[in-house]
């Protein structure tokens, strides 16, 4: 085998190794993407509710039972 067939064989390892890394960084990505968008939709779902769900005015509010 010749030095530039080693080199060679070296190059294609690396670039293959390096492809595997892409691929599961890809994942990763797509993953966290998904997990990201869950998180809004709950978030958004929390704010609805936090907004339906407020404090009233004093003027609305109905007086506890033992006045």
């Amino acid at each position: 085998m010749t030095d530039i067939e080693k080199r060679l064989i070296d190059i294609e390892v690396a670039i293959t190794n390096q492809d595997k890394v892409i691929e599961d960084l890809n994942q990763v990505v797509i993953l966290q993407g998904k997990q990201i968008d869950n998180l809004l939709r709950q978030n958004q779902y929390l704010l609805s509710i936090l907004e339906n769900d407020t404090v009233k005015p004093q003027n609305e509010e109905t007086p506890p039972p033992h006045y």
